[in-house]
């Protein structure tokens, strides 16, 4: 038996002082590189900063942000009473129980116990991004530790263990040790037959002709030795990991200074619940890390409060616990760390306002309840079969009998809860995820660009180099290195790939699970180059071993000295022998120093290799990773409220149109005036005019936004005879490219979801939108939103009667 850990025997360094000192450099670099990699983490995150400020970026981050505002200003009992008359009108928002609040916390905690009158609340929330930017990659890394460590059989204790046999003492594992690494192959049913007769002698058979021709094993394989913390290579996986991890621009796109959107702060807390629940799975079937169990169910806790997308977590955890039970990997260990998850974590879920009762109503969240459930049955079944020395025969019909009963019984309750209409529906976004082209039937779900589906592009665009990467990684984990822990990993990619594909807003979950491959491939790559040429993993924790070691063996060669010079005094040698000893010493010095030339022969190779390698491939690759991120996380950083232009003079000027219209809202508006926009603007108008709104990001009322989208569509009588009811002022922006001209035929279809006379018996609303030639079509030049948008150009003009200009930069029109 061996850990990822092992100092050889055979190593270039045996001296125990050595040892010592090479783990503590090691080890030195590794916390200066980890320091590092943070750092970059934070820094790369702050262009947005740097160029425009202390600004609130995007749409929903200015929500965010007067939210947090309300909480600060107010306190929590306020916060979750409150009902917000500035939005929505007439119909308002009860924003208390509406909204994922752990954000809003945790800017309010910071801002009052952390940074105190030293920083704005503002400033925190600019900041938070870029803060929990960091702390997902070190989360990130840490999962890719956990997954790293591990403990290696020998060829000899393989067969053992199949033949039912017990290791000898000195093999046997510690129950808080890593769990033995392994194949998934070994964990199919038939697959594993073929696996164990076939593949293994035959990898065996190659690893000694390896041995024979080589003189070493390079590395391959490891020799028994104990586990120690924080060792090699899983420390240069993770630190691999996090250098990926903190500038790739899949994790970047909602983590750059400005950005205050709960994905945020939420992708730190999913990559901590993810790590504490591979990191409850560390051991034997009675490893106390089961306790972390209850660590997962806090952290998850908090992702629940931070983003709806803990329905993702939830699910992903619940498939690895069920997953591993069909492998034939359930334990206490496994029972204990899921069921202290699910009760912790779904318990203090239905805590947040806005989740309420939905973890154990919603058809999207009742298959981690049924694993939960199930397993109860299976530690059930288990406790009789130990209790009672059961059988393998009367086991089965232990768990045969009681599965049946409590299936039945099970059926009948959801039959009977049904009828009463206690099961949620699914929502339209998670409809979409498994509707062919992601068409949910909800075409305001369908408008938004971040709902389609990603392409091969995307994934390029947002993971770079880990794309090709991260496959060697998931080859790795599956077929050498895989156990409860690692196992997780393949269940996240193969879900995170799934999803992602179908909406192009979800390759944010691709970023931490590409990562880790990425930071397994190289990292395991890298500890095995090293330990090739010294045979000798360094590690953190072993250092003061080394240090006791070091000592111990001082005591020992001060009592060989004197055992030696008592022996010296016993007589004399026998002479034949020692003549017989010279002999054979000297036949086997010529093999000794034919060994050791090609030892080191070996090495040097290696060490030629490596280098060309890492200065041919790795190093420009690198360069050219970090360089590309770099400037797309410049590009990520520029704020949509604002942005630079560069005049024809080359003068360079910021526009800064959006907030100069809120501006001028604010100071030349009554208090209680109600302004109408597309929903796009709706959180900024309120957060920086302080004006009430027909609708915003929230969607929550679809019929609503159907009649804004009516209003603005329908002819220019037609649609101010609506828009005069609802709005003193309307808001318009204009000026092309993505403008509310360009939006408007989604704003037709949304209309006629509801009308459906805005284009009968044509669902897609063809008739309203551009011509070939990029001419509006008859239907678009009749609507309100052409004649306000238009208005002005050669033989378009707003009716004056109804309408009166008074802003142009973005144009506002009064009723």
């Amino acid at each position: 038996m061996s850990s990822s850990n092992t100092n050889s025997g055979g190593g270039i360094i045996k001296d125990p002082m050595w040892l010592i000192l090479y783990s503590s450099i090691w080890g030195v670099l590794a916390l200066n590189v980890a320091f590092y990699i943070l750092n970059e983490a934070f820094d790369i995150r702050m262009y947005a900063i740097k160029n425009f400020g202390y600004i609130i970026h995007e749409f929903d981050p200015y929500f965010n942000f007067r939210a947090t505002e309300y909480l600060y200003e107010h306190g929590w009992k306020k916060f979750a009473n409150w009902f917000d008359y500035l939005v929505w009108y007439p119909l308002g928002r009860p924003v208390g129980t509406t909204i994922y609040p752990g954000m809003q916390v945790t800017a309010v905690f910071i801002k009052n116990w952390m940074v105190g009158d030293s920083m704005s609340l503002n400033d925190v929330c600019c900041l938070i991004p870029a803060w929990f930017g960091a702390l997902a990659t070190l989360f990130t890394g840490l999962i890719a530790y956990e997954c790293s460590v591990g403990v290696t059989l020998l060829p000899e204790d393989h067969i053992a263990i199949r033949k039912g046999e017990k290791l000898p003492a000195k093999e046997q594992i510690p129950s808080n040790y890593p769990q033995v690494f392994g194949s998934i192959l070994s964990s199919i049913p038939i697959v594993k037959e073929f696996y164990h007769v076939i593949i293994v002698p035959i990898v065996n058979f190659l690893h000694k002709i390896l041995v024979k021709v080589a003189g070493s094993d390079l590395g391959l394989r490891d020799k028994p030795s104990s586990f120690h913390e924080f060792s090699s290579p899983a420390v240069e996986c993770a630190l691999f990991t996090m250098a990926i991890m903190s500038v790739v621009p899949a994790h970047m796109m909602r983590s750059v200074a400005g950005g205050f959107d709960n994905e945020s702060v939420a992708i730190a807390a999913l990559t901590g619940t993810f790590y504490m629940w591979i990191r409850s799975l560390r051991g034997g079937p009675d490893s106390p890390a089961w306790k972390y169990g209850i660590l997962a169910g806090l952290a998850y806790f908090y992702m629940v409060a931070a983003w709806g997308g803990y329905v993702f977590v939830i699910n992903l955890i619940g498939v690895h616990a069920g997953l591993l039970f069909l492998f034939g990997r359930y334990s206490t260990k496994l029972y204990r760390a899921y069921s202290l998850f699910y009760v912790i974590g779904t318990s203090l879920a239905t805590t947040v306002p806005v989740v309420g009762w939905t973890p154990l109503k919603s058809l999207e969240q009742l298959g981690p309840c049924l694993v939960f459930l199930g397993f109860q049955l299976i530690e059930f079944c288990e406790t009789i079969r130990r209790r009672k020395n059961l059988g393998r025969k009367d086991a089965w019909k232990v768990r045969i009998g009681v599965f049946f009963i409590a299936g039945v019984i099970g059926a009948g309750i959801a039959y009977i809860l049904q009828q009463k209409g206690y099961f949620g529906p699914i929502s339209s976004r998670v409809r979409g995820l498994f509707v062919k082209h992601t068409k949910t039937g909800n075409p305001l779900v369908d408008s938004v660009a971040e709902h389609q589906p990603a392409s091969t592009e995307a994934y390029l665009h947002y993971l770079l180099d880990a794309v090709y990467i991260a496959p060697a990684g998931i080859v790795l984990v599956a077929l050498f290195y895989f156990h409860d822990a690692s196992s997780f990993l393949l269940v996240y990619a193969a879900t995170a790939y799934f999803f992602s594909h179908k909406m192009v807003r979800l390759v944010l979950l691709t970023a931490p699970i590409a990562s880790i491959l990425g930071g397994l491939a190289l990292g395991r790559a890298f500890g095995w180059w090293i330990r090739s040429i010294v045979e000798f993993r360094p590690s953190i924790g072993q250092i003061w071993q080394n240090m006791w070691q070091f000592g111990a063996k001082d005591d020992k060669n001060f009592n060989n000295n004197k055992s030696d010079g008592k022996k010296k005094s016993n007589g004399k040698k026998d002479v034949s022998k020692q003549n017989g000893g010279k002999k054979e010493a000297t036949a086997s010095s010529g093999s000794k120093v034919f060994n050791t030339t090609k030892i080191i022969i070996g090495k040097l190779l290696r060490v030629g290799l490596g280098l060309y390698v890492a200065q041919t491939y790795v190093k420009p690759r690198g360069e050219e990773f970090h360089k590309t991120s770099r400037e797309k996380a410049e590009q990520m950083s520029h704020p949509t409220i604002l942005f630079k232009g560069t005049l024809q003079s080359g003068e360079e000027v910021t526009v800064d149109d959006y907030r100069d219209a809120y501006w001028w809202l604010r100071d030349n508006t009554p208090e209680d005036a109600r302004i109408m926009a597309w929903w796009d603007y709706g959180y900024q108008i309120t957060a920086i005019a302080n004006r009430t709104t027909i609708a915003d990001g929230n969607t929550w009322n679809h019929e609503h936004i159907a009649l804004l989208g009516r209003a603005l569509t329908s002819p220019e009588k037609e649609g101010h005879r609506i828009a005069r009811h609802l709005a003193d002022y309307m808001l318009v922006w204009a000026g092309g490219g993505g403008d509310d001209l360009a939006k408007s035929p989604h704003l037709a279809r949304i209309a006629n979801s509801v009308y459906r006379h805005m284009c009968p018996n044509d669902p897609t609303c063809r008739r309203f939108g551009f011509t070939q030639q990029g001419q509006p079509s008859e239907a678009m030049a009749a609507s309100l939103l052409y004649r306000l948008h238009s208005h002005g150009k050669p033989g378009v003009e707003a009716d004056k009667n109804r309408y009166a200009l008074n802003f142009v930069s973005v144009i506002i029109f009064q009723h």
